[in-house]
């Protein structure tokens, strides 16, 4: 049997026995979009199969580098951070080529934790969707740097001064490829045999700069997919002595790392309902109003989207990044990009996601607010034509600046609540207003520079 073939748990116990595997990998993913997990003995991974593990809530109780939030409500000292109920999805089960005829798979929390479980929370917009007659097709693209380093290395010089793979800019480079041509198969075939297959693959523009384009599927199982790229494309690059970085902008000289998610709806019967000739775009009322939710709730929703203080630094004119929730047909200014085509190519590309989203927040995102468009026909406005940097939009289409600005924006927001729990409302804006608190704390290189000799 193979891996990808698993559906049910009595498949995925015969697998891992048909392996003699003695123990099996498990993860988790939390809510910066990193995956938590262990080593499960084969006979406790049979058992959770069928009864669930237990997993300890500290993931909703720490930052991604592992500091405890000082004011979180769901778990804490307080709670004395017990465990949660979590379970296996035999079907997210992977093949892990680096570790011979080792398994994988992915799990998701039970329970009350189920209210902040990206997992979970992306499984209830889908519900959402399917309970209006929709089924959801989502693909992720990543843009990544690729560097000589190692993880102690780009620590022993402060992140600065790195060696990339390749000098220069050079976007679709045939030289770069090919001369690195051992490099880019290799990914391709650990994708492959990961089931995250990769229909593009191509230098970007900087240097040592990849753009993968991940082959698009149901949105749960694309999420997956995103998910186990971003890191088991890092485990593969740094078993070769290199390093990969997801950041959305890493450098100040080069523009920053997308993380293009590109959405379209199906009815029932499998007929894409995006697509109606004849009209601007080939747009369909469905497809138009799924956009003009995506654009009226972007300001809002944007903190599930640009999580982290580096996303605010990609967010700026002239660097392929949108700064306004605007959108247009085939135009790559936008924060949303309609892309006509056949009826089964016809989607909308939400282009204010960077390389260091949470896939399953950012899906929920985006098809969340599409959704919520349908329900409530919103009209977009006027497509942009043209570039939309040099345009003046209205007051409410513009972005949050900052982390903290748009945390706030998104307790206001009573649409995310009504998509997505109050719950999971509060506890994640409390986390990414804790990540620009600690953000405040440090003293930066710029600020050194500016004022240790002059002030």
């Amino acid at each position: 049997m193979d891996a990808t073939s698993v559906r049910t748990a009595a498949e995925a116990k015969a697998l891992v026995e048909e392996r003699g595997l003695s123990h099996v990998k498990l993860g988790i993913v939390d809510l910066d979009g990193v995956i938590r997990g262990k080593y499960l003995a084969r006979d406790k991974f049979v058992g959770a199969l069928e009864a669930g593990f237990s997993f300890c809530d500290i993931v909703f109780g720490w930052d991604s580098n592992d500091q405890m939030y000082d004011n979180g409500a769901f778990t804490g000292w307080h709670t004395a951070f017990p465990d949660a109920t979590a379970r296996i999805d035999p079907s997210t089960c992977r093949n892990v080529p680096t570790e011979g005829n080792m398994l994988f798979f992915l799990g998701e929390f039970e329970g009350t934790a189920a209210a902040l479980c990206p997992r979970r929370l992306l499984r209830r917009v889908i519900d959402r969707a399917e309970g209006m007659g929709f089924s959801p097709s989502v693909a992720a693209e990543f843009e990544f740097f690729v560097f000589d380093e190692t993880p102690h290395s780009v620590r022993e010089k402060g992140f600065r001064g790195l060696r990339n793979l390749t000098p220069g800019w050079f976007g679709y480079s045939m030289l770069r490829a090919s001369v690195e041509s051992e490099f880019h198969r290799s990914l391709l075939k650990l994708c492959n045999e990961m089931d995250m297959p990769v229909e593009g693959l191509h230098t970007e523009t900087g240097p040592g700069v990849l753009e993968a384009a991940i082959q698009y599927t149901d949105a749960l199982a694309a999420a997956d997919r995103a998910v186990l790229f971003k890191t088991f494309s890092k485990v593969w690059a740094e078993r070769q002595g290199k390093m990969l970085t997801f950041m959305a902008k890493w450098s100040n000289t080069y523009p920053g790392q997308s993380g293009h998610l590109h959405l379209s709806l199906r009815d029932r019967d499998g007929k894409p309902v995006f697509y109606q000739g004849g009209r601007p775009g080939d747009m369909s009322d469905i497809m138009r109003w799924f956009v003009g939710g995506q654009q009226a709730l972007l300001p809002e929703l944007l903190a599930m989207v640009a999580s982290t203080v580096n996303s605010y630094s990609r967010l700026i004119p002239g660097f392929w990044a949108p700064t306004d929730a605007t959108w247009g047909i085939e135009n790559r200014t936008c924060a949303l990009r309609v892309i006509p085509g056949k009826p089964s190519s016809q989607r909308v590309e939400y282009r204010v996601a960077a390389a260091d989203i949470n896939p399953y927040l950012a899906i929920a995102a985006a098809l969340g607010s599409g959704l919520w468009g349908i329900e409530h026909r919103i009209e977009p406005d006027e497509p942009i034509t043209g570039n939309a940097y040099e345009r003046k939009h209205p007051p409410e289409r513009a972005f949050p600046r900052t982390l903290s600005e748009a945390a706030d924006r998104l307790v206001a927001s009573q649409a995310a609540r009504n998509l997505f729990g109050d719950v999971f409302v509060d506890h994640y804006a409390m986390t990414r207003q804790w990540e620009e608190r600690e953000f405040r704390k440090a003293i930066t290189d710029w600020e050194l520079a500016r004022y240790f000799e002059i002030i």
